[in-house]
């Protein structure tokens, strides 16, 4: 396996499954009802909705600077507030994460050793770095599901 196929299968885990941590992305979010999503079970939490549209954002960047330079999210790219809580609008901010997520992974599934090694447009950090990065925020926003869905009372962990 290159190092592309392993960060793409790595991405591919980390937000569909199959990954030994736990439960995927993908799998976290599926049973997660717009109310869920917009609830803040913690205290100064994000909601779930929140950390959905975060993910996306970053999705989305990562895959602009595999051919553009690299940029800051101003707040609101950052966190983007939800202002529409329906059921609707929750089911269109899951197909977008995941439309992302697939272009994403179509994108990285495209580079080479020699592109994986050049620094992002910008800056002195490795793409490779960056891929490797963006599956790590979506583990760690994936604990932080699990963990709201808990606060929620619907997700159970078998041993």
């Amino acid at each position: 396996m290159t190092e592309c196929q392993l960060l793409v299968d790595l991405m591919h885990k980390a937000y569909h499954g199959k990954a030994w941590h736990g439960p995927a992305v993908a799998e976290l979010l599926s049973d997660v009802t717009a109310a869920q999503a917009a609830a803040r079970p913690a205290a100064g939490s994000h909601s779930i909705w929140e950390l959905a549209l975060h993910m996306l954002a970053w999705k989305d960047e990562v895959r602009r600077s595999l051919t553009a330079p690299a940029r800051e999210l101003d707040p609101n790219e950052d966190w983007p507030p939800v202002a529409d809580t329906s059921e609707g609008a929750w089911r269109e901010a899951r197909d977008r994460l995941a439309a992302s997520h697939r272009a994403l992974e179509a994108a990285a599934s495209q580079l080479d050793a020699a592109q994986l090694a050049a620094p992002v447009i910008g800056t002195s950090r490795p793409v490779e770095e960056m891929l490797h990065s963006i599956v790590h925020h979506d583990l760690y926003h994936a604990g932080q599901i699990a963990l709201l869905k808990t606060g929620l009372g619907n997700l159970s962990f078998q041993a």
